[in-house]
Parts: C-alpha cells; structure tokens; sequence
C-alpha cells in the first residue's frame, strides 16, 4: 500500500466483489454489537443496491433489538475527497459504527477517516463485504487494529494489534 501522505490511494482501487449479506453474517454482526454492550449504531455503506440492501437489514434487524440508529451515512465509489461524508460518520453518537462495502468505495472511504476524523477501528464492525484481505489491504490491515466483522458463513475475525486478520468466533471467515 502507498505511504499515508494522503488520505486517497496514489492510485483509485478497483471495483471488487459486492455481496449481499447473508443471514449469518447479519446475526454475527448483530451479536457482535450486543457483546461490546451497544445501545446506538451509525450504519455506514456504499450505494450499490447490494450495499445499501446491506445496511437497510442492519438497521432494521438492530432495531428489532430494541437498539437505536444515531444516523446512517452512504457513501460514493468515486468522489473528490469523500470528507463531507467521513465528518458525518464520526460525529455519529453512537457507540459503534457498522460498514458494508463495496471494497474499493469503503477503502477511500475508511483512508478519509483515519486521516481527518477521530473515528476508531476498534469501534467499527463490518460486513462480509469489507473483511476480505484483499479489501483490507487497500487501507492497510496495520491501520484498522481492533475492527471487528463478520463473514457470509457467520464467522467472525478481528485484526490483530500486528494487523493480521484472527478468526474469533466459529468456522472460517
């Protein structure tokens, strides 16, 4: 990955995988938010339909909980700075932050983040669609230690303080 002179890659990503979320990884992700003892959400995604699909089932499986949405926030593949955006979501009162892709959007997205917010990986879960390593790398796994995410089977990682990608609930990711 380029050096974090800039907020934005050297170099756009290209568009990856968009998933739609599964019914396990909306339960995982779910579960994962009660056990850190979330009461408020910000629920952040792409516009792609699946992206936005994901989040509208996040929204409304979270609040069939009994939990409150502090605000959602989408966010375009391409855009000049993706600040505006980034402002919104860490502002958000909310106790966690939830993110579902597409990848390349998400990437320019979490850079904008790290670079001018003080948004925190470790109070960040994300989809499928965002935990794949490919995906990661984009921002830099090193960058984004404590996020927490679920895969389509259910399974849960976390990265690690060295940045790897751990396994953490059942099954493989």
């Amino acid at each position: 990955m380029d050096s974090p002179n800039s907020p934005l890659p050297a170099r756009p990503p290209q568009p990856g995988p968009d998933p739609a979320i599964t019914r396990q990884e909306l339960a995982a992700l779910i579960q994962l938010a009660l056990a850190q003892g979330a009461r408020d959400i910000a629920v952040g995604s792409g516009r792609t339909p699946a992206a936005l699909a994901a989040a509208e089932a996040i929204i409304r499986t979270w609040r069939a909980c009994g939990g409150t949405v502090a605000d959602t926030v989408t966010w375009p593949e391409t855009a000049a700075s993706w600040l505006r955006q980034a402002r919104r979501f860490a502002a958000a009162p909310a106790d966690l932050w939830v993110m579902t892709g597409p990848g390349a959007g998400w990437a320019q997205m979490t850079r904008r983040l790290l670079w001018s917010t003080p948004w925190r990986p470790d109070r960040t879960l994300a989809t499928a669609a965002i935990g794949r390593p490919d995906t990661l790398a984009l921002v830099g796994a090193d960058r984004l230690r404590g996020m927490t995410g679920a895969g389509t089977n259910g399974a849960t990682w976390r990265i690690t303080e060295d940045g790897a990608i751990a396994a953490t609930g059942p099954g493989v990711p």
